[in-house]
């Protein structure tokens, strides 16, 4: 499939996990593609691995990138679209997830949180809306997660954050839907990345683990692979997704019902 070919695509999160996956998606089918992430060891990476599959050097560029911080996202964006030549999708895939219990949470933990999460992803796409106006098709596809929306203990700060970047796509949605511009999101769960694995989560020393008893997937052996959700983040970016806005989309192997 060549869903992409042609089209100017800039995502967030691109040097690990999801994002990266969606980045090696992308190009796989035929997209320009901007990857930005704060971790450029994590970006070469990325650079390296879609090289090394041939035929994609010319249609990548990589950029480190804070997407926390304001003035960076105002100049990254205008960077991204100058390489591109515009721009017609948006994947917000940078996030970080932080637990803790939540009498313990301290502001500064909280707030680091939803700076990154939520206001990142918001200046993303306030940086980004004019140059998607004047593109093909223009698509943003945000990151929830099935924290938005189910109990996952030790993480308020983080089901906060995504609950608001859920909220934000409905409203974004329809702000912008007379203008052409699709607004969507995606709610993974039970997957396996950086973010859910070694340091990922750093649940509480105390945490009681039988709480997570209902977060098991019920598909397959366990947690599904990065390439899982890329699959559904380039559909929803494409012509395939073209009926699809202000909504999120599950992708958590029935973990929850």
């Amino acid at each position: 499939m060549n869903r992409y070919e042609g089209r100017r695509v800039l995502i967030t999160g691109g040097g690990s996990g999801i994002g990266q996956a969606t980045v090696h998606r992308v190009l796989a089918e035929g997209g320009l593609v901007v990857a930005a992430d704060v971790n450029e060891a994590g970006l070469k990476t990325t650079y390296d691995t879609a090289v090394a599959g041939g035929g994609v050097a010319e249609r990548l560029t990589t950029a480190v990138l804070d997407i926390s911080d304001e003035a960076a996202v105002r100049a990254g964006v205008a960077d991204a679209v100058a390489a591109l030549g515009g721009l017609d999708v948006l994947v917000n895939a940078a996030g970080i997830l932080r637990s803790e219990h939540t009498h313990r949470t301290s502001l500064e933990f909280f707030n680091k949180i939803l700076a990154v999460n939520l206001t990142g992803t918001f200046l993303m796409i306030r940086e980004a809306i004019p140059a998607l106006l004047a593109g093909d098709k223009p698509v943003v596809v945000n990151f929830s997660s099935t924290s938005a929306s189910f109990a996952h203990p030790y993480m308020s700060a983080y089901a906060a954050s995504k609950g608001g970047i859920q909220s934000m796509t409905h409203a974004l949605a329809s702000e912008y839907s007379k203008q052409g511009l699709r607004v969507v999101a995606v709610a993974p769960g039970s997957i396996s990345s950086d973010m859910t694995s070694g340091n990922g989560p750093g649940l509480p020393a105390d945490a009681d683990m039988s709480l997570f008893m209902k977060l098991s997937p019920a598909l397959g052996e366990g947690f599904a692979s990065p390439d899982t959700v890329a699959g559904v983040v380039a559909m929803l970016g494409s012509e395939d997704g073209a009926f699809i806005t202000g909504t999120e989309i599950r992708v958590d192997g029935g973990t929850h019902f």
